[in-house]
């Protein structure tokens, strides 16, 4: 018997304290904790979001991709300013200084050429990769 608890579970019963908790999702097994980001692919997500709405600060960055991913994921300072300063570094975006929509002091960051090219390098990838798995999931050769 599996009691719930918050996004883990826990066994009850003839196992109990075998098994102990676990991070796994009460969803789904398959499916990864709404606060983890897959492997590689946060810094796409970054660079498509600028690309579509232009400069945006690092905490619109954020909620945009949350607003887009619909629950599946949730970024926090953490993850998101890291990336940042990974993308500022490689060149793949710029940052400046501005006033955010609360009048406060806020890095902007806009996709450069760089940047662009990246995305669509790493957006081809990604749709070979989809496909891939597509093909694998309803078994084709």
């Amino acid at each position: 018997m599996a009691l719930l608890e918050g996004n883990s579970f826990s066994v009850a019963g003839p196992y109990d304290g075998v098994l102990g908790s676990c991070c796994l999702s009460t969803e789904d097994a398959m499916t990864p904790p709404p606060s983890e980001v897959p492997y590689g692919t946060l810094d796409l997500m970054v660079l498509k979001t600028l690309e579509g709405l232009g400069p945006l600060h690092g905490y619109a960055i954020a909620r945009r991709i949350e607003q887009i991913a619909q629950g599946a994921l949730a970024l926090n300072q953490g993850t998101i300013y890291p990336a940042l300063l990974r993308l500022e570094q490689k060149g793949w975006i710029s940052g400046t200084w501005g006033v955010s929509e609360n009048n406060r002091r806020a890095r902007y960051y806009a996709i450069t050429k760089a940047g662009k090219k990246q995305l669509a390098q790493e957006a081809d990838t990604w749709a070979q990769t989809v496909a891939m798995m597509e093909r694998l999931l309803r078994g084709e050769s």
